[in-house]
């Protein structure tokens, strides 16, 4: 609790409001307390919503995490870019921050020791990107040497720091009257109600810090409890600071005569340091910098640190380099998504001019991530019926719709008004977009599909209800098929549908012929028979038709099949040609075949055989079909590639890696991987078969032409007797 509360307290308390509030007050005057009474509104419905989603998806990734059980992949990788882009242009922020209030307090040291003012570059851009460069560096060192974000002792010395400011603050207060104090909340709004949205769209991201603690959920003890209490306790400490402390530079910290305004728009980044000076005097003036630095330096290692914990979600589901989800043997963090992360926000630093830029880019991107999360809040609560979220937002639907609402509403806003921050939004997105589909999107959809299968809970919570249907000849075929079937949905969500064709001739009497229909129902009632005994109860549907294969291709396209398993005795050259290669260009679903022996059960398929040739369309099924059969039962999967003998050893060892990579990608890891030099490639499949219960083998549709029965698949089927699977993917 305390490490996981220190998370939001080092990003939320003193960096936000130190670097902001200058800004604040120079939109809107004194009601800049109430742009922040406003935006904690706000955020405290965020992290209604964020407490209800993180405890039921507690691992690291925050809203990436709850994007990618909610949302298709290509929406998680969406919203996890964005998010991760979120806390490293926050963690630059934060960076300029340490960099502006450092640079000031170089030159008071300079105008102190030497008694004259300091040259111009000792507070100069130069200097101020050297100091916050030199920060990012220093931190992502220390994150890649080990794992921590709260900045213990940092956090408390600027929490009291702060206590210390408002308590003195109040008790200077009480030597002035009412119009006195009054006077220096006069106009309350300087620049109108248009000037109030600007300041709450600038500091709104003063109050984030709490979501960093779903961000790194997976290093969290207990944290179904831990996260929802620790995000509340954060975000509590900040807006006890941040409310009264405002009040308090809006009245006792202005000179006499002076607006907070005109104090704010001279000294925009150290404002708050200026106003303590006027009520506690030159030790005002220090506290304030010296907590300032540890503010900025605190909240720059916990958006570092969750950054990075995002970047590396990302990459252990292929949305971004794989390289970034190592795990480091001697220090246990994430070394390359770490200076990743450190280096994007190294090169930001040194291009961005100001902090007001960075402070309003990085508001609207989260004010997008939170509604977002409002969003996803609602899908969990509606979807998750047979799991609920240990913790559970009070006035649902209100929390979710209206904090949704007013994030939505404030990004607009702020879009508008701040048009660069909109552009930054959207070039990064294109950015994301581009790369996604340019090297991602192949091996995140594969990684997304065996993942699924791994998690039938997802399947729910995405609003799928797959479907599998299985026409049925032979009632000895169906358990095998079945079994099948079973594995390929997942259990409690997806359904098997068994069918039945009554094959009959176009005039066709069904009164004085009866028997094509009690055939059916007989066929459908063993089948059903065989399925209860092994525990499985499909649904069953008979239909009477003069052209089975074209039934079977209508059904399929009524009930929107997600998947089309077929059972075959034999493949041989007879079956190519057939209706059933033709139907499989014309039903828009995933067509998987079973050639068994009648008494052949999928819990006798313990060790698996994939032979490939590389990568091929059909790997999203393959994906599926393994990791089923995983989570119906372990098993031993090899995954096999035969190279011609004369490959050079530098090609062969590329493709050995090349072939790892398949294997993890398609079975998360688990698996064996052989390449092989011959030759005689049949030869080293077949035998390898020998050693097998089950081959599967991938056929990607290419054209109307392509034959769902080749060569390599009618090899395989005469010269070994193993139980073969093909998929093929729609």
């Amino acid at each position: 609790m305390f490490g996981a509360t220190g998370v939001g307290v080092g990003a939320i308390v003193g960096g936000g409001i130190l670097a902001l509030a200058g800004s604040a007050f120079a939109a809107t005057g004194p009601s800049a307390v109430l742009a922040f009474a406003l935006n904690g509104v706000i955020a405290v419905l965020t992290a209604l919503s964020f407490a209800e989603v993180a405890s039921k998806f507690p691992q690291s990734g925050g809203t990436y995490t709850f994007a990618k059980k909610v949302l298709s992949v290509e929406s998680a990788f969406t919203v996890g870019w964005v998010v991760w882009f979120a806390s490293i242009v926050a963690a630059v922020l934060y960076a300029i921050g340490f960099g502006q209030f450092a640079a000031v307090m170089i030159g008071d040291v300079w105008r102190v020791t030497t008694e004259g003012e300091a040259p111009p570059w000792v507070t100069g851009r130069v200097t101020v990107s050297v100091l916050s460069a030199g920060a990012v560096v220093f931190y992502t060192v220390s994150l890649m040497i080990r794992s921590a974000a709260g900045g213990v002792w940092a956090n408390i010395g600027k929490v009291v720091v702060f206590g210390l400011l408002v308590v003195a603050g109040i008790w200077a207060m009480r030597g002035r009257d009412v119009d006195e104090l009054g006077a220096g909340l006069r106009p309350f709004f300087a620049h109108g109600v248009s000037g109030l949205f600007q300041a709450m769209g600038f500091t709104f991201i003063a109050l984030q810090g709490f979501d960093l603690i779903a961000a790194v959920g997976g290093e969290v003890r207990q944290p179904a409890k831990t996260i929802p209490r620790a995000m509340f306790i954060s975000l509590g400490i900040a807006l006890l600071i941040y409310l009264p402390l405002l009040v308090v530079i809006s009245t006792v910290g202005v000179p006499a005569g002076g607006s907070v305004t005109a104090m704010s728009e001279a000294h925009p980044e150290t404002v708050v340091a200026v106003a303590a000076q006027h009520y506690l005097g030159p030790a005002g003036y220090w506290l304030v910098m010296v907590a300032g630095v540890l503010a900025m330096l605190s909240a720059l290692q916990a958006n570092l640190f969750a950054a990075s914990r995002v970047g590396m979600s990302m990459a252990r589901d292929r949305t971004l380099p794989a390289a970034m989800a190592r795990i480091s043997r001697n220090s246990g963090t994430p070394k390359t998504a770490v200076w990743v992360t450190g280096l994007i926000v190294l090169v930001i630093v040194l291009v961005i001019p100001d902090v007001a830029a960075a402070g309003a880019a990085a508001s609207l991107i989260f004010l997008i991530t939170f509604a977002l999360a409002h969003w996803i809040a609602i899908l969990v609560r509606q979807r998750s019926s047979q799991r609920p979220p240990p913790f559970r937002s009070p006035w649902y639907p209100a929390v979710p719709l209206v904090g949704g609402a007013a994030c939505l509403s404030l990004a607009a806003y702020q879009g508008i008004v701040v048009p660069s921050a909109g552009l930054i939004a959207v070039g990064w997105i294109a950015v994301g977009g581009l790369l996604f589909l340019g090297l991602f999107a192949h091996r995140a959809r594969v990684a997304d599909a065996g993942n699924s299968a791994l998690d039938p809970e997802v399947v729910t919570l995405r609003g799928r209800s797959p479907l599998v249907l299985v026409p049925i000849v032979r009632p000895d075929s169906a358990a095998g098929l079945v079994a099948v079937a079973q594995a390929l949905v997942p259990p409690g969500v997806g359904r098997v549908l068994l069918l039945s064709v009554v094959v009959v001739p176009k005039k066709w009497d069904p009164v004085a012929e009866s028997q094509p229909l009690l055939n059916a129902q007989a066929v459908l009632g063993e089948a059903m028979r065989v399925s209860a005994s092994a525990g499985v109860y499909p649904e069953t549907l008979a239909t009477v038709a003069d052209e089975p294969w074209r039934e079977i291709g209508r059904v399929a396209r009524t009930h929107h099949c997600e998947t089309l398993l077929m059972g075959l005795s034999r493949i041989d050259e007879d079956t190519v040609g057939t209706p059933l290669e033709e139907m499989s260009d014309r039903v828009d679903c995933d067509i998987v075949v079973l050639r068994s022996g009648k008494d052949w059960q999928l819990s006798d398929a313990k060790r698996v055989l994939v032979p490939t040739a590389g990568r091929g369309g059909h790997d999203r099924l393959l994906a599926r079909l393994l990791g089923s059969l995983s989570r119906s039962s372990k098993r031993d999967v090899t995954f096999l590639r035969v190279v011609p003998e004369e490959t050079p050893e530098n090609r062969f060892r590329v493709m050995e890696r090349q072939l790892k990579r398949f294997a993890n990608d398609l079975n998360d890891g688990a698996g064996e991987t052989r390449l092989e030099r011959s030759n005689r490639p049949m030869d080293v499949v077949i035998e390898a078969a020998e050693a097998s219960d089950l081959i599967v083998l991938g056929v990607q549709r290419t054209s109307d032409r392509r034959k769902l029965f080749g060569p390599f698949i009618l090899s395989i089927a005469r010269r070994t007797t193993c139980p073969i699977l093909v998929v093929c993917r729609k």
